[in-house]
This record gives C-alpha cells, structure tokens and sequence, in this order.
C-alpha cells in the first residue's frame, strides 16, 4: 500500500515555498496551499506573523509547527479522500495525489477513472480502487502523464497568461512518469 509521507515529500519538491505570483489565480501560496483556495487554512497566521520578520519568507521552512500543519493539511484533504493508502502501486498514488494537489481531487480522479475504464464520477471508492490496483502501473502512468498534459494545454487555451507555467507543469508531470 501506499506511503503518504513519501508521497507528499515528491510533491512538495515541486511546490516549493512561499509564492506570491500576481498572473496566478491561487494568489498567495505556501508549499502549494492556496490562500484563495483555502483562506481559513490554520497556517495562513503564522505565514502573516512572519511576513514582517527578517529573513521572510526563507524562516517558514523552519517552523517546525507550521510544517506539521502542512502535513496535515495534505492529509485530510487530499490523501485520505483519494483512498490513497488503499492504492497498492506508489508510483501510482504519487501520480494521482500531486495531480489531486495541482489541479484538483476530482479532475485528477476523472482522468484516472478515464484512463483504468472505471465509472467517472470524480470518488476514488472501491470499484475505482479494484480497477486501479489491477490496472497495469506502467500504462496508467504513461496515460495519465499524457492526460494531464493535456489538461495543462487546455487550461492554457483558456487562460494564455499561463502559457508561463507551462515548462514547470510539463516538467511536473514527466517526474511521476
């Protein structure tokens, strides 16, 4: 079965840190956690505590609490509503759970019921998860990789001042290939 905290530590190499890009529409974010996505998340008062402190934002990393509470963050609204330690392939739960991250919980779970023949209601319940455990590893990552590619092109179609994202997307999804 799956291991949550090797998965979240890929992810959050490809988060990084505290950014606040004005063409990014999840505004200001920490480790991934949008503050317009998630205004009320517990973690926001220490990041607006530091902001006038020296050495900001490269002190967040150091907060031991506020590190804890991105862990858990990431595991109550990702990991468990993926079922991902049910999902029996790490690679795979890697894959679905920093797509979940990027672009949401149910498009990432559609594109993956896409791909495995599952029905596509957006839940990772017990026949996506038969299907999935049983699903050749090797095809869904090379299949989700070129499904979340093209969602990338597709946001982009729609928003082209994302055409700047693109590289590190790109990048993002060959890493869980």
């Amino acid at each position: 079965m799956a291991n949550f905290k090797f998965a979240l530590h890929k992810t959050l190499l490809h988060e990084g840190g505290y950014v606040h890009d004005p063409d990014d529409s999840g505004g200001e974010t920490y480790k991934g956690i949008s503050r317009a996505a998630h205004p009320t998340w517990s973690g926001w008062a220490t990041i607006d505590n530091y902001k006038t402190k020296e050495n900001f934002p490269k002190t967040l990393d150091q907060n031991t609490e506020l590190q804890q509470q991105i862990e858990q963050f990431y595991y109550a609204n990702y990991w468990q509503p993926l079922n991902a330690d049910k999902i029996e392939t790490q690679a795979v739960a890697d894959s679905v759970f920093d797509f979940a991250i990027n672009a949401g919980i149910k498009t990432s779970v559609r594109l993956a019921q896409n791909i495995i023949g599952a029905d596509v209601d957006g839940i990772i319940g017990p026949q996506t998860l038969e299907k999935l455990n049983v699903f050749n590893p090797n095809h869904f990552l090379s299949a989700f990789t070129l499904a979340k590619i093209s969602h990338y092109l597709s946001i982009i179609k729609k928003r082209p001042s994302n055409q700047k994202y693109l590289y590190g997307w790109f990048n993002r999804a060959l890493d869980y290939q």
